[in-house]
C-alpha cells in the first residue's frame, strides 16, 4: 500500500515537472513572437526587468563552460556528447525561465489580480478579496504561515492584505491558504494606483428592463 502511494506521488511529481518544462518551452516561443500569456482584456504588469542581467549572466557562464568541457572531453566523444546535451539543456532552461517571467506578467482586469512568477506561480485574487494594498519595499522575507512572497532580486515592493484567504498550490502541489501576498513589479507605483482605482470603481448600472 505504501509502495503504491509512493509511486502515485512520484508520478504526480513527474507530471508537474513535465508540465512546467512544456510551459517554459512555450514561453520561449511566446517571447520570440511577443505574445504574452493570459493578458486578454486586462493590463499586464511586468516584473522581469530586475533579473535579466542575472539570467543572461548565468546563461553566458554556461555557454563558456560548454566550450571548455568540449575541449577537455574531446578524447571521449560519447562523454562529450552527453555533457554537451546537458549543457545545452541548461542554457535553454535558463532562457526559458526568463522568457516565462517576461511572457507571464501580473494581470489586472475588472474582476481580479492575477499574481504570477514565471511558469510556476499563478494565483488569481478577486478584487473583493483584497482588504488593502500598499507600497512597501522589503528585502527580507521570512517564511510565515499564510504568506506568499514573490521577490525578484530578494526585493518586493507591493503588499496585498486579503480579507478572505485564497488557495495557493505550490510547485509540488501542496495546498496553502494565503492571506498576505508580497510581490515585485517593474512599476510598483502604477500597479498600486491601478489596483486602488479598480477596487473603488463603481459597479456598472443595471440595464433597463425589457
Amino acid at each position: 500500500m505504501k509502495a503504491t502511494y509512493g509511486l502515485l506521488r512520484l508520478l504526480r511529481l513527474l507530471r508537474r515537472l513535465l508540465a512546467h518544462e512544456s510551459r517554459l518551452l512555450a514561453s520561449l516561443w511566446r517571447w520570440l513572437a511577443r505574445r504574452p500569456h493570459g493578458v486578454g482584456d486586462g493590463r499586464g504588469f511586468g516584473y522581469a526587468r530586475g533579473q535579466a542581467a542575472m539570467m543572461f549572466g548565468l546563461a553566458f557562464v554556461c555557454v563558456v563552460e560548454t566550450v571548455g568541457m568540449s575541449v577537455l572531453l574531446r578524447d571521449w566523444p560519447l562523454v562529450e556528447r552527453a555533457v554537451l546535451v546537458l549543457d545545452v539543456y541548461t542554457v535553454v532552461f535558463l532562457i526559458g525561465l526568463y522568457a516565462a517571467c517576461v511572457t507571464r506578467p501580473h494581470v489586472l482586469d475588472s474582476g481580479a489580480l492575477r499574481v504570477r512568477n514565471g511558469a510556476h506561480v499563478d494565483l488569481r485574487i478577486p478584487l473583493e478579496n483584497i482588504a488593502s494594498v500598499r507600497r512597501e519595499v522589503r528585502f527580507t522575507h521570512e517564511r510565515e504561515e499564510g504568506e506568499l512572497n514573490l521577490p525578484v532580486g530578494a526585493q518586493t515592493e507591493v503588499t496585498l492584505e486579503l480579507a478572505t484567504p485564497v488557495r495557493h498550490f505550490s510547485f509540488l502541489g501542496r495546498k496553502r491558504a494565503v492571506h498576505l501576498v508580497r510581490l515585485h513589479a517593474d512599476d510598483p507605483d502604477e500597479l498600486v494606483r491601478s489596483l486602488k482605482r479598480a477596487r473603488t470603481a463603481p459597479s456598472p448600472l443595471p440595464g433597463r428592463p425589457a
